[in-house]
């Protein structure tokens, strides 16, 4: 089997901000990280401005670390999967426990029905045991429903040998010479 390589992170390019509100920022703060920690900012604050009000100094923490943590760990390049950021790493795996896997059939020509899924309780296989013994056990054994059987699989994966075939002119030249005749044929009759 041949493996392919992409060397496209040598052209990764980020916009950075080297000045915000009149304070300079040195070398810069990269553009996207400053986003999404502003959306971070407000999807945290508004919710809590909503319910306790203004920050205090005892407060006023809670209201900012957070937002800040998840945006600097975020936004750092996972180690796992060098293209991506941790954030997205992070997300993926979340829904992954919360929606669980839909598997793409037929290269999305058929939608996975529900007996396609993986269960709840075998994504949650490896957490299971230290959420029952938590204070929440019962609720956690009721979300994760009965035990069922893990389906099988649909097979073994498919293997496709398609072999390339390079035509020369000449044969380009062939091939439109037969289809011009045969034009012509059904013109005649």
């Amino acid at each position: 089997m041949r493996v392919g390589r992409t060397y496209t992170r040598h052209f990764d390019l980020e916009t950075k901000q080297h000045e915000l509100l009149g304070l300079d920022l040195g070398e810069g703060a990269p553009r996207r990280a400053l986003v999404l920690g502003l959306v971070l900012y407000a999807l945290w604050t508004g919710p809590l401005l909503l319910l306790f009000g203004f920050p205090t100094k005892i407060t006023f923490t809670a209201y900012f670390l957070p937002p800040l943590i998840i945006t600097v760990y975020g936004t750092q390049r996972s180690r796992l999967v060098e293209r991506r950021w941790n954030i997205t790493r992070w997300s993926i795996g979340v829904r992954y426990l919360v929606l669980g896997h839909r598997p793409v059939i037929n290269g999305g020509r058929r939608a996975a029905t529900r007996s396609e899924w993986l269960p709840r309780r075998a994504r949650w296989a490896g957490k299971f045991e230290l959420l029952a013994d938590s204070p929440l056990g019962p609720l956690v054994e009721r979300w994760l429903g009965d035990e069922e059987a893990v389906p099988a699989g649909a097979g073994a994966p498919i293997r496709l040998a398609a072999r390339p075939r390079l035509y020369g002119p000449d044969a380009v030249v062939k091939a439109h010479g037969r289809k011009a005749v045969q034009q012509h044929q059904r013109g005649k009759s």
